[in-house]
């Protein structure tokens, strides 16, 4: 799926002027999966700055490393990371990083999950099985995540609950259709994120408090 810009929206999730303050609270956030899923897609559609993207062509040495089972026509793959933000008006900035999908890259993963508050963990029904490292990652490290199935142009539709049985995650872990290329459908995941994480740090503090922020 390629990338996408977005241009300013009037929505509550852009504040009217930009806070001569900076922001209050600054929440990390990944967005993972795996290859081809669409994770540069989602940073793009929501980021208020253009993105911070490390895309390098696919060449022939990919060949035979990098599955594109299901995404013959991708001609680039991120090598490091995709990086962009959004504010609410509340003065919350949500800084997101893009995870590179490959597992080659893997090793950055636990450099760019340092201090985040959660993940998105973006599904395609297509490759499904392209979801289980980031899935098994982030439940190893006690990370609040939720599942984000990517709708593409002519993949099988599925329930949630049928997702839910087949990834084989948590009742408590949000499982949610979106379209990466919209930026209201992305807010919407990043919001059930935030929620989700919330809800986890309640639980396991007892008093609501405990997310990590900055």
């Amino acid at each position: 799926m390629s990338s996408v810009r977005s241009e300013p929206h009037d929505d509550p999730y852009h504040p009217d002027e930009a806070r001569p303050d900076g922001p209050r609270v600054a929440l990390k956030i990944l967005v993972a999966g795996g290859f081809g899923v669409g994770k540069t897609t989602l940073v793009g559609a929501v980021s208020e700055i253009r993105p911070l993207r490390t895309e390098e062509s696919l060449t022939h040495a990919s060949v035979g490393v990098d599955d594109l089972g299901g995404v013959e026509a991708k001609s680039t793959t991120t090598v490091a990371m995709d990086f962009g933000r959004i504010t609410l008006r509340d003065g919350v900035a949500i800084y997101l990083f893009g995870t590179p999908g490959q597992e080659r890259f893997w090793f950055m993963w636990n450099e760019l999950s340092r201090g985040a508050l959660g993940a998105v963990v973006l599904a395609d029904t297509r490759r499904l099985t392209g979801s289980f490292a980031s899935i098994d990652y982030f439940e190893r490290r006690g990370t609040p995540f939720v599942i984000a199935v990517n709708c593409f142009d002519g993949a099988d539709r599925y329930d949630q609950p049928e997702i839910r049985t087949a990834l084989d995650v948590d009742p408590q872990v949000p499982v949610i259709l979106c379209d990466a290329r919209r930026p209201g459908s992305a807010k919407e995941v990043l919001v059930s994120l935030v929620e989700h994480a919330l809800r986890s740090a309640s639980q396991h503090s007892g008093s609501g408090g405990g997310v990590p922020v900055g």
